[in-house]
């Protein structure tokens, strides 16, 4: 018997996942499973420390405080998505060019994410302001 979901469980729709193959949720409110067909690189803490240039305490720190997303790999390591030095490269610009403290960076990075999206879907609608994005 396959762990995969079927046509008919899926309801007819495309099954999706995130990068590990672990069930997502899809726009129905189904769960549904993808496998993916080339790995995805993931980096360690010291790789991610060092092309960030940060502490590898500090990089745990922000995984701790949800500023940075990780996950553990079978031996309990932290291992990070290729995007996260650049992730961690903003909250630090955001720290020294604002003077924020870490939550309230965690909130203004929240707010900067939703403007895109927001911006993103008035693009993908058509409808166009006079006013040009103040990014």
């Amino acid at each position: 018997m396959s762990d995969r979901p079927s046509w008919a469980a899926t309801g007819g729709r495309t099954a999706r996942a995130d990068a590990g193959g672990r069930p997502v949720r899809t726009s129905a409110g189904s769960t549904a499973v993808r496998y993916a067909l080339v790995p995805v690189r993931r980096l360690s803490l010291d790789t991610v420390a060092r092309r960030a240039g940060v502490h590898p305490d500090l990089v745990r720190r922000f995984v701790a405080l949800g500023l940075v997303d990780a996950e553990r790999d079978a031996a309990g390591r932290l291992v990070f998505d290729s995007a996260a030095p650049a992730v961690l490269a903003r909250v630090q610009r955001l720290r020294s060019g604002l003077c924020l403290n870490y939550a309230s960076i965690g909130l203004v990075l929240d707010l900067l994410d939703r403007i895109t999206l927001l911006e993103a879907s008035l693009r993908r609608a058509g409808t166009r302001s006079d006013i040009p994005p103040w990014t």
